[in-house]
C-alpha cells in the first residue's frame, strides 16, 4: 500500500471513530447516570489512539466532545466539553504514543503489556489533565470545584467504564492484529516468536 492509500485509510477510519463517539453515548442517553459511568465515547478515541498513532488519537480525542456538544447539544460545550476534550486528546496521544514506543523501540515487551501499560497510563494522565481543565473552566465560570468533586467526576463514577475499558481495548487490538487488519498501520509491530507459533 502506499503512503497515499495508507493516508485516505486512516482518515476514513479516523472519520468512523469520531462518528462511533458522537453516537455512543445514545446508548445511555436516557439513563445519564449509565454515560457517567460506562463512559461510551472513550472507548473510540483509545482504539484510535493504538490503531491510528498519536496523531490521530490526540486530533480525535481532541474533536469528538467538542463537536458532539456542537451538534446534539451534549455534553455542554462549558466546563463539560472542552475538559472531556484535552482528557480525551491526551487518552489518543499517550496510548498511541506509548504503544508504537513499546512495540517498535522495546520489543522484548510483551505485546499484551506494552497494550495494558499504554492504556492505563494515558487512562491517568488524561484523567488527570482533564480535572486540571475542568477545574479551570469551573472556576473560571464561578462555580465550586475541590478535591471531592474531582474524585467523583474522574474516578468514583466512572469506574466501570474504566474496567470496561481495560477489558475491551486489548481484547479489540489483540483480536484485530491477529486478523492480520492492522499491519498495515503499525507495520514494525510484531509479536514474540512464542505468540507467532501458537497462531500457527
Amino acid at each position: 500500500m502506499n503512503k497515499i492509500a495508507l493516508q485516505i485509510n486512516k482518515i476514513c477510519l479516523a472519520a468512523m471513530f469520531l462518528a462511533l463517539g458522537w453516537l455512543m453515548p445514545f446508548i445511555t442517553a436516557e439513563i445519564p447516570q449509565f454515560g457517567q459511568m460506562l463512559l461510551p465515547m472513550h472507548l473510540p478515541v483509545f482504539l484510535c489512539g493504538f490503531i491510528l498513532g498519536p496523531v490521530y488519537g490526540a486530533f480525535i480525542g481532541f474533536i469528538t466532545p467538542i463537536t458532539r456538544s456542537l451538534i446534539f447539544s451534549m455534553p455542554p460545550i462549558v466546563p463539560t466539553g472542552l475538559s472531556m476534550a484535552f482528557e480525551l486528546m491526551v487518552y489518543g496521544a499517550v496510548s498511541g504514543l506509548l504503544f508504537i514506543f513499546l512495540v517498535k523501540k522495546i520489543k522484548k515487551v510483551d505485546s499484551l503489556l506494552a497494550i495494558y501499560i499504554a492504556l492505563i497510563s494515558a487512562m491517568i494522565l488524561g484523567r488527570g489533565v482533564g480535572g486540571i481543565f475542568s477545574y479551570l473552566l469551573t472556576i473560571g465560570n464561578g462555580g465550586v470545584y475541590d478535591a471531592s468533586i474531582y474524585w467523583a467526576s474522574f474516578f468514583a463514577n466512572g469506574w466501570p467504564g474504566m474496567i470496561l475499558q481495560i477489558v475491551l481495548v486489548p481484547a479489540i487490538i489483540r483480536l484485530l492484529y491477529g486478523l492480520k487488519l492492522l499491519d498495515k498501520f503499525i507495520p514494525n509491530y510484531h509479536l514474540k516468536k512464542k505468540e507467532v507459533n501458537e497462531n500457527n
